[in-house]
């Protein structure tokens, strides 16, 4: 149970900077036999990837649903998230999870758990948020769909579809980037299980001024919680 618990967390707050609004689900197979090469949409994200790499911190705050219609699940929770070069800190709902590049925890209230793990280890499952905001640049094709009116603002609307789906936890991610500034604004992650987990942005800082004790954790913010070490 705590393995499960800790695998659904991490999903949940790996996913911060991408924020996402439920469309109807598309099925990968027919693409798979040939790679999607969309010269607009890589433009929109090359810009984008350009952007977010400029960028030496930024703050994030977002409101998220996860929902699974099999299971029954239908949970809506906010969430922030600060990232500083290789290291974050996100909370999401009741949970956080802290990284300073060399090792990630991650706190699960419910439990009242701390998970221990090196943070290369965790870098290869893609947790980083920083590492999300750029996640099309490896491992994935890309459709531009199209332009679409989202808040009133007008946004892009782009698909991407994992190279190789058999290793992959989502087989269709929808992104939703605003056409007059490049910023992120929504997306869309569709698991194979049938979750969708649904995230939209309500603020943006970027250059944020972070100190570091943002990124390490300190077991006297957590009294009576018990540290895991994998």
């Amino acid at each position: 149970m705590a393995q499960f618990l800790i695998f659904v967390m991490k999903i949940k707050i790996m996913k911060i900077v991408l924020f996402v609004f439920c469309l109807l689900t598309l099925s990968v197979s027919a693409q798979d036999s040939k790679e999607i090469k969309d010269a607009k949409s890589q433009g929109i994200l090359d810009k984008l990837s350009t952007k977010m790499k400029g960028l030496k911190s930024f703050y994030i705050e977002f409101s998220a649903n996860i929902k699974n219609l099999s299971s029954g699940t239908n949970e809506t929770s906010a969430g922030k998230g600060w990232v500083k070069d290789k290291k974050f800190c996100a909370s999401y709902g009741d949970n956080t999870i802290i990284s300073n590049g060399i090792k990630t925890w991650t706190v699960v209230k419910e439990e009242k758990s701390v998970y221990e793990s090196d943070a290369n280890e965790d870098d290869k499952e893609s947790i980083n948020p920083k590492k999300l905001l750029t996640i099309w640049e490896t491992g994935f094709k890309n459709k531009y769909e199209k332009e679409e009116t989202l808040n009133g603002e007008t946004v892009h609307v782009i698909y991407l579809y994992p190279k190789a789906p058999s290793k992959a936890d989502y087989h269709t991610i929808i992104l939703y980037i605003a056409k007059s500034t490049n910023d992120m604004k929504k997306a869309i992650l569709k698991s194979k299980d049938g979750t969708i987990m649904t995230y939209s942005l309500t603020k943006f800082s970027p250059n944020e001024t972070i100190e570091d004790t943002k990124f390490v954790f300190d077991s006297k913010k957590y009294p009576g919680y018990t540290v895991i070490k994998d």
